[in-house]
């Protein structure tokens, strides 16, 4: 992760799961995750001597073909330091990002968002697109 980085703030701003049909024939289970926006924040709010970044999400978990679909977005208030956060946003304009940068989002997403996703895949009585661990009897030799 980046070194000082400070995650400040996560919240949802689109929470949707929609169940097309029962039957799970022929199932295939997709995770689809992207920044679609990364931008300079200006506060008064924070005393700090950082700088605020603000970066938007979605990431969805596809049940192919055409079972059901679970959508999040959501944003991010991210405290870096200046050097850091001038550098990130300068690549933004060129719509990419600096890899550490980007993977540290995307597992903070993976982690928040499919957790919300597992909530939601659960109240649908979905199949969840994530493994959990389970307990299992010993086999006896």
């Amino acid at each position: 992760m980046i070194e000082n980085m400070k995650i400040l703030g996560f919240n949802f701003s689109k929470l949707n799961i929609e169940k097309y049909k029962e039957s799970l024939n022929n199932l295939q289970i997709k995770n689809e995750v992207d920044i679609l926006e990364v931008s300079e924040v200006k506060q008064d709010f924070f005393k700090t001597e950082e700088e605020m970044i603000g970066v938007k999400f979605m990431y969805n978990v596809i049940y192919s073909p055409d079972i059901a679909k679970v959508q999040t977005e959501g944003n991010m208030l991210i405290a870096l330091d200046y050097k850091t956060a001038r550098e990130i946003l300068k690549d933004w304009k060129k719509k990419s990002l600096p890899e550490e940068f980007r993977i540290a989002m995307i597992n903070i997403i993976f982690r928040k968002a499919g957790l919300k996703a597992l909530e939601l895949e659960d109240q649908m009585n979905l199949p969840l697109h994530m493994q959990m661990p389970s307990l299992r009897k010993k086999e006896e030799k």
